[in-house]
């Protein structure tokens, strides 16, 4: 019968550790170790090209030097807590990096914690490069963003647009009946706009929108909002306000925008306004109060604010 010689247990450790390196080098993931202090003990190739850092470059150095400025104390204190036994086997955690150029990249960092040879805690953390992935999220985030500000906006002036402002008037409402707090607005048209639009063009008379609107916010109270309700037509809603004062306020809008020269060409445009102050009736009621308001201020010469008679 013929017999073996057991292999030696030394000559097994050695030619596991072998193969445990030659392993990580193979890995495709960026992998390292650090020792109970955070510097780098290990790095394999992958983590060396994910970085733009030769192997050299990175043993001995502390493995903040790849993490901006501003999380270096936090990720210390995480390494220290983690190596201490304070955070559970396994840690995985998406972070900011900086490469060797500067160029930061996201990451999905997953650690392990071991013990050495010597006794001593190691830290090996594996990186997963998700910046792609990251920027198309964002993008995907922008746009979704863009989608809901676009949908309760009027793209052109920034106002809320007319399903979100008459919803807005609605919840006002609502306030105004339930605490009786007073309550008015105010519907105002640009006067002879589509001559605006016919003589120099839609791109001026879009300027001249822009400027008007803004005008009208400046000269409004903080607390009052302006509506696009459509075109050059708008709605304006007041908390706390009697008709009479909104007729006032409406008042120092008109003159703002009549003695106000817009857009390069310097051209002046005035306002016919509307006022319905509320008392118990629907929106639509006193919607229809103020556009009535507003019709009887253009049948009277423009340039001018009706309040409307009570309802």
């Amino acid at each position: 019968m013929t017999s073996y010689a057991s292999p030696d247990i030394h000559q097994l450790l050695d030619q596991s550790k072998r193969n445990t390196e030659n392993v990580i080098k193979a890995a495709p993931l960026g992998i390292c170790i650090t020792d109970p202090h955070g510097y780098f003990e290990m790095v394999n190739p992958a983590y060396c090209d994910f970085y733009g850092y030769a192997e050299k470059e990175l043993l001995g150095q502390h493995f903040t030097m790849v993490v901006p400025d501003a999380n270096r104390e936090t990720l210390q204190a995480l390494h220290d807590s983690f190596i201490g036994g304070e955070e559970r086997h396994e840690l995985r955690q998406e972070w900011e990096v900086i490469g060797k150029g500067g160029k930061t990249h996201t990451i999905i960092a997953e650690a392990a914690r071991i013990i050495g040879f010597d006794g001593q805690p190691r830290k090996v953390t594996f990186i997963v490069d998700i910046t792609q992935r990251k920027r198309l999220e964002e993008r995907l985030q922008r746009a979704n963003e863009r989608l809901h500000y676009l949908a309760h906006h009027d793209e052109l002036t920034g106002l809320l647009n007319r399903r979100a402002g008459l919803q807005r008037l609605e919840q006002e409402l609502s306030r105004s009946s339930r605490y009786g707090s007073p309550l008015s607005i105010a519907m105002f048209d640009l006067d002879n706009f589509k001559a605006i639009n016919d003589t120099y063009g839609h791109s001026v008379g879009d300027d001249i929108l822009q400027e008007v609107t803004a005008k009208v916010n400046e000269t409004l109270r903080e607390t009052d909002l302006q509506i696009r309700l459509g075109g050059e037509e708008f709605l304006v809603i007041m908390p706390e306000v009697n008709a009479e004062n909104a007729r006032q306020a409406m008042e120092r809008v008109r003159a703002a925008v009549a003695q106000t020269t817009f857009t390069q060409r310097a051209l002046t445009v005035t306002l016919s306004a509307g006022v319905a102050g509320y008392v118990e009736a629907s929106t639509t009621r006193l919607l229809d109060h103020a556009d009535k308001a507003m019709y009887q201020a253009k049948q009277s010469g423009r340039n001018r604010v009706v309040v409307a008679s009570s309802m």
